[in-house]
């Protein structure tokens, strides 16, 4: 493989910009473009030593626009990795498949246009990939000829490296391609005449090359931005002019030369002067047209006026807000939540909703800002065949925008006239790994129109959502399956134990998956009975499946007779020939309700809290061995306890007593005194104050188990 060379000699001088012979990669690329008509390209290659593609030439445009994927793993989401991985053409035909496959760069380029990578690879080796883009002009598809020629090229170039490194010619680091900058001088345009018609017109009018520097500025242009020529000549406008120094005007600047499409923005020249800038781009820069307007004045054409909205700044900002926000989504609610806090603001939307496929249905995931709920609510189950904006978008992949009501009436006849009561809408398909995982409504109370970047940026925004939607749901899935192995390893209903009243609760982590091992059971082996409680380590469905398997040993070895010291050695005995790995806390007691009497064993797990029936309360400081699965041999002596009528035994795992920052003899104290306090409680009763008062339900980072038992005098 051909990859750049950090150390001394060509490879060195490559990679500072001055390559060495002939540059073969500059050629090829200028070639490739020139074939297909493509306005930019990059030849990536990859390195020998690391699976990482590194830009080695770029073209067409300046190397900025490609910076953030300047270095690429092999793993990436991105085009070129994607096409070295794949070893074939990857195609994108616009900013809605930009923002449906590839959402981190649909961020950073919301801008019209469509790009092809291919791999650069003989039948066997990998040396790198290239790209090459078009305007948003060009069609959706990529035609038979231009895949033809783009094929053909790559596979004459991967055949130059393979030759180059069969030859020990490590091909690096070329000089970029660009259009010559624009003259360093000006004052007119080259002719008399030419500059007597530009000083007669009402505007000024700028010259920026592909980098952005000013190449000519016209003296009425020069007035308007309060500069003289010779400040602004050679210079980047938004560095030269402080009021410029806004990534909102750069922004245009990169829109413009990227879609290759004429933009405009509205810029405030202090104190109080606005200015209306109007940007022409082809393959070499871009004429600037600079005139006075009024304050926030549209500049786009009078076809298509756009009410002031929120500025690109803002938007942008919003929008990696939003990314990094839906970074901590756990769950599908957290998704709706953190799209409507972070993302409505942003928009101006009055309300969300977010919908998914399902069993060929629309189900509504979660939905915000509607005064009466059953103007959304009517579309849950409706069938996916429905003739709607929503199912389209759904479907076709592609997001509708509704202007007003009467725009949506026209395409939509059967609909009702605005149910929901909003006036404008967007319906942004949620594509995540190739495939719908849902929609997301955004409507608006007011009519409202969506210009083109704004398109492109909720279009990029439905992407974000849909990656963060598909982590969602699938964590939702495997939480509700793992919690369901739990409560059916736990007992439906407590054993009705002659002597004995018991209750029983248990509840999950709030924090992450939080699956545990935590259990609780009781045991009728007349004449004796038994209760035990215990706590595998770990939170994951292992431990939840090794919690079932140490409960049914419980039952088996009660059954059979063995005192509370062998119940406990046999289970310890059976996690260790388990060979799981995962050691577990237990406490075991058989209860002799006739006698008074309560015989227990501990392995490793919290004291138990002993209520008697006049009022007082303390921790039974039990004798015990190590936790079960540490040490076959160990042996768990056991501990008599009276249990007179009224006693209240409280049964638990760390969860109940464990939260950050507090200490552990604290928490006892404090559970003991709850327990002083209410023991006189119906059992149910008592068992729900003791959870709730312990740790907050927000705050749970452990799994809870509980068990109460009191002696009765019958």
């Amino acid at each position: 493989m051909v990859g750049v060379s950090d150390g001394p000699g060509p490879a060195r001088a490559a990679a500072a910009g001055t390559p060495p012979g002939e540059p073969v990669l500059s050629v090829a690329l200028a070639a490739m473009m020139e074939e297909v008509h493509a306005h930019s390209g990059a030849v990536y290659l990859l390195r020998p030593d690391e699976p990482v593609l590194e830009m080695a030439v770029h073209a067409g445009l300046p190397r900025a626009f490609a910076a953030p994927w300047e270095r690429l793993g092999l793993g990436a989401s991105v085009p070129v990795a994607d096409a070295v991985r794949k070893r074939r053409l990857v195609w994108v035909g616009g900013e809605e498949e930009m923002a449906g496959h590839y959402p981190r760069i649909a961020v950073v380029l919301p801008y019209p246009f469509a790009l092809a990578a291919l791999p650069l690879a003989t039948a066997h080796e990998v040396y790198g990939a290239v790209f090459v883009t078009w305007p948003g002009s060009h069609p959706a598809e990529l035609s038979t000829e231009e895949r033809v020629r783009l094929t053909a090229a790559c596979k004459r170039l991967a055949l130059r490296l393979a030759r180059a490194a069969k030859e020990r010619r490590p091909l690096g680091r070329e000089r970029d391609l660009l259009a010559a900058p624009g003259p360093e001088v000006a004052g007119t345009l080259g002719s008399v005449e030419a500059a007597r018609m530009v000083a007669r017109l009402p505007y000024g009018l700028a010259s920026l090359d592909l980098h952005g520097r000013i190449g000519y500025v016209s003296p009425a242009a020069a007035t308007l931005l309060g500069k003289t020529p010779d400040e602004l000549l050679g210079a980047l406008p938004w560095i030269a002019v402080p009021w410029l120094n806004d990534p909102t005007y750069e922004d245009r600047y990169r829109a413009a030369l990227l879609s290759q499409q004429p933009t405009s923005f509205v810029a405030l020249r202090p104190p109080g002067d606005w200015l209306s800038f109007r940007l022409y781009p082809n393959l070499t820069g871009l004429s600037v047209r600079i005139g006075r307007t009024h304050p926030m004045a549209d500049v786009a054409p009078a076809a298509a006026p756009v009410e002031a909205g929120p500025s690109r700044l803002v938007t942008i900002s919003q929008v990696l807000n939003l990314a990094g926000a839906l970074t901590e989504a756990v769950g599908v609610r957290d998704v709706v939540r953190l799209v409507w806090d972070e993302l409505a603001p942003a928009v101006g939307c009055r309300a969300l909703t977010i919908a998914a496929p399902q069993g060929g249905r629309l189900h509504l995931l979660g939905h915000r800002g509607y005064d009466d709920p059953r103007a959304v609510e009517r579309w849950e189950g409706l069938p996916l065949s429905e003739r709607t904006p929503g199912m389209r978008a759904l479907s076709s992949g592609v997001p509708a925008f509704f202007e007003s009501r009467e725009q949506l009436g026209r395409l939509y006849p059967e609909r009702e006239e605005s149910p929901d009561g909003f006036a404008a809408w967007a319906y942004l398909p949620l594509i995540a790994s190739g495939r719908p995982v849902g929609t997301c409504v955004l409507a608006y109370a007011e009519p409202r129109l969506f210009p083109a970047d704004e398109r492109a940026v909720l279009t990029a925004l439905g992407g974000l959502i849909a990656q963060a939607l598909e982590r969602a749901m699938l964590y939702d899935a495997e939480h509700q399956l793992a919690h369901g192995l739990q409560q059916a390893l736990l007992p439906h209903s407590l054993a009705l134990l002659p002597g004995v009243e018991a209750a029983a609760r248990y509840l999950p982590a709030t924090h992450g998956m939080e699956i545990g091992g935590d259990f609780y059971d009781l045991v009728a082996a007349r004449p004796l009975t038994a209760a035990v409680i215990g706590d595998v380590q770990g939170h994951n469905v292992t431990a939840a499946g090794l919690m079932g398997q140490l409960r049914t040993a419980v039952r088996a070895y009660t059954a059979v007779g063995q005192g509370p010291h062998e119940v406990m050695a046999s289970t310890n005995r059976l996690l260790i020939d388990l060979g799981v790995e995962l050691f577990a806390s237990c406490l075991y007691l058989r209860l002799d309700p006739a006698a008074g009497l309560a015989v227990m064993a501990r392995a490793g797990h919290p004291p138990p809290l002993l209520r008697r029936p006049d009022g007082q309360v303390r921790v039974l400081d039990l004798a015990g061995g190590p936790l079960l699965g540490i040490d076959a041999s160990a042996a768990y002596p056991t501990t008599e306890v009276a249990l007179t009528p009224g006693s209240v035994l409280v049964l638990y795992t760390d969860g109940l007593v464990e939260s950050p920052g507090v200490d552990i003899e604290d928490a006892l104290a404090e559970l003991g005194a709850r327990l002083a306090e209410l023991g006189d409680l119906p059992l149910e009763t008592l068992a729900d104050e003791l959870v709730r008062r312990s740790v907050p339900a927000g705050a749970r980072r452990d799994d809870v188990a509980l068990l109460l038992l009191r002696a009765r005098g019958d």
